[in-house]
């Protein structure tokens, strides 16, 4: 019988973290046994999620070798200052910079400067003395860091110096060019400091992992080191199918943040309302998720306030059974040049709910690209906002007559296992 090569996967984000960021790895161990790797988990004993659901830890395949340490994280010393601020910047909620008050500004500040590459980068030494010892006894040949966070490859980096081994630094997002960077307030010094971290763990990593096809483009002038494109994916479930929503609902699952704010898209579905009277009565916009104040005002602003149904984070398994609960799911990214590159998650959960897809974003973005190939929805850009209405009024239609549904093309390739057989081959 043929022994399983074994890789050491280091993780700031495992179970019981909730949100997207887990969902990535906790998937390939699941699934890189069947291929031949024994996947060993390295993940901090105390971390500090910005969310936390418990229904994750039933996910992590039974016999998992999980390995902990202890992590001192910046942000416990930040809710001294201001405990509702800096939970807000930890999980990614940053206001526009004239909202930002004194305090936020200042905790952006030494976010940005004093905690570089970021906030868990006093974990580094620590897991690479642990590390060192634990895999020279136990033959670990392949070494896989994810991030963000990115001080996560500064570990790799160390331990490839220091031991020889291979390494595969797996990019979940870009770096230095990610929307939220330019809100760190960074100095001169600390941007050049960022920009040559990013470069030396671009060209020391034996091979680069990255989500999407604009992030592989980007780091191609960065680095002549292999890049291989793996995309986040779907995986089975559980969630028996729920009966559709009575009402002609649109929903978003997830973080709505500031700079995600689709004005045209609020617009066109106030116009709807005030035109079609069988609309205004079944209309229900469904939020579920982190949604900023500037985005609620947005909406309320367009008279829409009191057919927004607000939920929360949800755990996964209400997240996936509102997917396929609602009659239209929105997608809604940035609009900027950096974004273009964001594949988020839960697209890939979208694609399989049999629920057309509504999506915003950027120009020539990678989510454009696969929502196109599958048929799965239709993409809009910013200022298409006759375009969109057109769309919101196509899909009403055909939900009047039952009739609303997707026809997919081409899914399997976005199957967690077949990803993890490609991943498999890099180990």
């Amino acid at each position: 019988m043929k022994v399983p090569k074994k890789a050491l996967i280091i993780t700031y984000y495992w179970p019981p973290a909730g949100g997207p960021g887990v969902q990535r790895w906790l998937k390939f161990v699941k699934y890189l046994p069947q291929f031949g790797v024994e996947p060993i988990v390295f993940c901090p004993e105390n971390p500090n999620y910005p969310i936390v659901d418990q229904n994750m830890l039933n996910e992590v395949p039974e016999g998992t070798t999980v390995l902990k340490l202890p992590i001192k994280e910046p942000y416990r010393f930040a809710n001294f200052i201001s405990k509702n601020k800096a939970s807000e910047i930890s999980s990614g909620v940053i206001p526009k910079a004239k909202k930002q008050s004194f305090i936020q500004k200042l905790l952006l500040y030494v976010r940005g400067n004093f905690f570089i590459p970021d906030a868990r980068k006093s974990w580094v030494s620590p897991s690479v003395e642990f590390l060192s010892e634990y895999i020279a006894k136990n033959n670990i040949e392949t070494i896989i860091t994810t991030g963000p966070p990115h001080s996560l490859h500064l570990i790799g980096m160390q331990l490839k110096a220091r031991l020889g081994a291979t390494w595969i630094a797996d990019f979940r997002d870009p770096w230095t060019t990610i929307g939220y960077h330019k809100q760190l307030r960074l100095s001169k010094s600390a941007k050049e400091k960022h920009l040559k971290l990013e470069q030396q763990v671009l060209q020391t990593a034996d091979h680069i992992l990255v989500t999407s096809n604009n992030t592989k483009l980007e780091f191609e002038t960065k680095t002549s080191q292999p890049i291989t494109v793996i995309t986040n994916g779907y995986d089975t479930h559980k969630v028996a199918r729920p009966e559709k929503d009575k009402k002609f609902t649109m929903s978003h699952i997830g973080s709505l943040l500031s700079e995600r704010n689709p004005v045209e898209l609020w617009q066109a579905i106030s116009e709807v309302i005030d035109e079609y009277e069988d609309f205004r009565k079944a209309f229900q916009l469904n939020l579920t998720g982190v949604v900023s104040d500037d985005v609620l005002q947005s909406i309320y602003i367009h008279n829409l306030k009191e057919y927004v149904h607000l939920e929360g984070y949800v755990p996964h398994t209400e997240a996936i059974k509102a997917q396929m609960q609602s009659q239209v799911l929105l997608l809604i990214e940035i609009d900027s040049e950096d974004t273009k590159v964001i594949i988020p998650g839960k697209l890939f959960e979208y694609m399989i709910s049999n629920t057309p897809i509504i999506a915003i974003g950027p120009m020539q973005s990678d989510v454009e690209r696969i929502i196109k190939e599958t048929n799965t929805g239709h993409y809009f850009y910013y200022d298409e906002k006759q375009r969109i209405k057109s769309q919101i009024l196509l899909y009403f239609e055909a939900y009047k007559t039952n009739s609303l549904v997707t026809q997919p093309i081409g899914l399997q390739q976005y199957s967690r296992k077949s990803l993890t057989e490609k991943l498999s081959k890099l180990i």
